[in-house]
């Protein structure tokens, strides 16, 4: 560092002075040198703030920085260091990397895999038909909604840990933790399912507990890349449910392939567990992801479960028609996650790009807006014209409305920003907002406070204004978009 350039007090008060000659070139400035060593990531940054996080990298504490540069602090350091250096960005050779590019039919490919499994509440509406419960809703909901959520929380924070290992090329560990956790999932799952099921309701919880192991068996297949076998065991069920909109099937035909829908997803998923190499669990002495870790995935599990599942939910009470009847809601929004994830990608691989082309922190900005405007935009476009072509493809389908329409709207810009947030790293606060605005809609049906076609829409507005700010916050600071 430029610090060993200067002697010492101890120095001139035991040895006579001997001025030395600096090398050729050298910075009449301590500051100039370092500014030279740094120039081009400093040339690179769009904003002092990033200049702080390289001094910081490098290992300088603020107290070096006052003795050896002059300056209060690394932010006040990074500011004249900023100032110095015009700025570029470095050329590369070749085209610049895209670390997020994504094949749009593989995104398109896994939303459709989200969505079919709606279709086995078509195939078994029959098996679920009973009187409604004490909350208007159709007989087994309450234990078919208990056993969903659970296993959206625990598989969401299951997924976590399995990509984490992936991450950090343990592929083996991955595996090993899949193996674990999917069956003990699909146990809790089922359990709660049976123990929110209330009198004569032991076929939604049997339903449930097939859901639940369905739920696991994706989860291992979608962790392990294997979204193919997971669309071959979803053929019987698709097949057989596309027929019931104008024919009635027997009820153990309806149920065969059901089971043979989820006998198939099982397989493939103990297949491609047991392809993968055990290996050696004490072989890597390094340490793994935390568990706790996985926490703040659970919850966005739980948030983003709670709302989608609302928007069916709110359509049965506010329109009184039956569940499967109001499922072009929660289809529309499963089906967008394909279109949703791409556009994702799309969103971080134009934000690089703008960070590279930026040479000023507003210009940075006001780049990244109108690239979010773009991509949210164009989800929401998406996701109206899936709700429009359930609305009217799907018999007897409930009157799409600009107040229903709304809310499914702000709902789809909840969940997309809350993707988004993930995707940066603030799960947390995707969560946090997630949960409230989840809680918030269950407090008010089981209260009754509200009619549900207007408490559904302001909730999920107001989830969708915070998310907003969240956005603009985070993402208008370009040391987050480093990768």
């Amino acid at each position: 560092m430029s610090g060993s350039l200067w002697l010492g007090k101890e120095g001139q008060d035991t040895l006579p002075y001997i001025p030395r000659q600096r090398p050729h070139g050298a910075a009449a400035d301590p500051i100039d040198e370092l500014a030279d060593r740094l120039e081009d990531l400093i040339a690179a940054a769009v904003h002092p703030d990033e200049v702080a996080a390289i001094l910081e990298s490098d290992g300088m504490t603020d107290a070096h920085i006052r003795t050896t540069y002059g300056r209060e602090d690394s932010f006040t350091l990074a500011e004249d260091l900023y100032a110095r250096v015009e700025r570029r960005y470095p050329a590369v050779a070749g085209p610049a990397a895209d670390p997020w590019h994504s094949s749009l039919p593989a995104c398109l490919l896994r939303g459709l895999l989200f969505a079919l499994p709606g279709l086995a509440y078509v195939l078994g509406a029959p098996l679920l038909a009973g009187p409604p419960n004490g909350l208007g809703l159709p007989w087994g909901t309450v234990p078919l909604l208990a056993g969903a959520i659970t296993g959206w929380v625990w598989n969401q924070g299951l997924s976590h840990r399995a990509y984490s290992w992936l991450g950090l090329g343990d592929r083996p560990a991955a595996a090993r933790a899949l193996r674990v956790g999917a069956p003990l999932g699909a146990l809790l799952s089922a359990l709660v399912a049976l123990a929110a099921a209330g009198p004569g309701e032991l076929n939604a919880a049997a339903f449930a507990a097939g859901q639940a192991v369905y739920l696991a068996a994706a989860t291992v297949l979608l962790a392990l890349g294997r979204e193919r076998d997971l669309l071959c065991a979803l053929v019987p069920m698709a097949a057989g449910a596309a027929p019931t909109v104008s024919y009635d099937l027997p009820d153990a035909l309806r149920t065969a392939l059901l089971l043979l829908s989820l006998t198939a997803a099982a397989g493939f998923a103990a297949r491609a567990l047991a392809k993968e190499d055990g290996g050696d669990a004490g072989a890597d002495d390094r340490p793994g992801p935390r568990l706790v870790a996985s926490v703040p995935y659970a919850l966005f599990g739980l948030g983003t479960g709670i709302l989608v599942l609302y928007t069916a939910v709110g359509d049965v009470l506010a329109d009184g028609v039956d569940s499967a009847v109001a499922a072009p809601s929660a289809v529309a929004l499963t089906l967008s996650m394909g279109p949703a994830e791409w556009l994702l990608y799309r969103f971080r691989s134009e934000s690089l790009a703008g960070l590279r082309a930026s040479t000023t922190a507003y210009g940075f900005r006001k780049a990244v807006a109108a690239t979010i405007a773009v991509c949210l935009g164009g989800y929401l476009a998406v996701l109206l014209a899936l709700t429009v072509a359930g609305t009217l493809l799907w018999p007897g389908a409930p009157e799409l409305g600009a107040l229903r329409l709304a809310g499914l709207l702000a709902t789809g810009m909840v969940l997309w920003t809350a993707l988004l947030l993930q995707s940066f790293g603030a799960v947390r606060s995707a969560a946090a907002v997630c949960c409230a605005a989840g809680g918030i809609q269950v407090l008010a049906l089981l209260t009754r406070a509200g009619h549900p076609s207007t408490v559904g829409p302001v909730v999920a507005g107001v989830a969708a204004v915070v998310h907003a700010v969240l956005v603009g916050v985070l993402l208008g600071r370009a040391t987050a978009h480093r990768v």
